[in-house]
């Protein structure tokens, strides 16, 4: 395991859930943290907590889909910092209509516009800075939608997400040579705020037993501190208890006419 002490960290959706979580377990090791996402409230937050425990943190407010702030947020984390070693891109949403039958092309959208375009951007802009300097890491936050179609996910977010694994995929294939390395993190069902965003929202014991947005910080954690000859391409962190597996009523999609 190599110390990330030092290294420079862009976490973007550092505001909430599991981009929070990556951002503190990081800047808990030693790195700099640039907490980039749309509203400041939280991410003064989340900088609070971390310069509070002794860390360095920044803020750099940006909405992932307007390529020209997410360029000149990445230019002005190099003209401050002279590089850039870690993205996390952890910015994503979902919508409460999100199946064939209520979606609207608004509403699909949105999500694309976000969790794949604006993904792009990010690892675009990142992935330009990494090049020169023939060194840098990207975790794209995924999901275990993009292993297979299930009742909760929707169309919009499960296609995105696949399409993310694919884009981080072609990172590594493109930019190995270089030093770079990609890995598509795929959680399964987190408590996070989004969950509140399903038609039905589990509920506090469904939640209390899935994986926490603290495990998925400490596993963007252990991606960071890998060697940088090791690329961990692909990792899939699920509850034991998996409702999945098990049944739940609101995991099924309700037939109608």
């Amino acid at each position: 395991m190599q110390s990330i002490e030092g290294k420079i960290a862009w976490v973007a959706g550092a505001g909430t859930g599991i981009g929070r979580a990556g951002a503190v377990a990081l800047a808990r090791a030693g790195a700099t943290v640039i907490l980039s996402g749309r509203r400041i409230p939280q991410l003064e937050a989340v900088a609070k907590q971390i310069t509070d425990s002794g860390g360095v943190a920044e803020i750099e407010p940006l909405d992932i889909v307007d390529v020209a702030d997410v360029t000149a947020a990445v230019g002005r984390i190099v003209d401050t910092h002279g590089r850039l070693d870690i993205l996390v891109n952890s910015a994503g949403l979902n919508l409460p209509k999100r199946r064939w039958r209520d979606i609207t092309d608004e509403g699909w959208k949105t999500i694309i516009d976000v969790d794949l375009n604006g993904a792009f951007y990010v690892s675009h802009a990142a992935l330009n800075v990494m090049r020169k300097q023939r060194d840098g890491l990207i975790v794209n936050v995924s999901s275990m939608a993009s292993q297979s179609i299930g009742g909760v996910s929707g169309i919009a977010y499960t296609a995105a997400k696949t399409a993310l694994n694919t884009m981080s995929a072609s990172i590594n294939h493109e930019n190995c040579h270089l030093g770079i390395r990609a890995c598509a993190l795929c959680p399964g069902e987190v408590a996070t705020e989004i969950l509140d965003l399903r038609p039905v929202p589990p509920s506090p014991e469904d939640r209390a037993r899935m994986v926490q947005e603290e495990d998925v910080g400490a596993t963007i954690l252990f991606i960071a501190q890998m060697p940088p000859h090791v690329c961990l391409n692909e990792i899939h962190i699920t509850p034991t208890w998996n409702r999945g597996y098990i049944g739940a009523a609101d995991r099924n999609i309700a037939r109608d006419d």
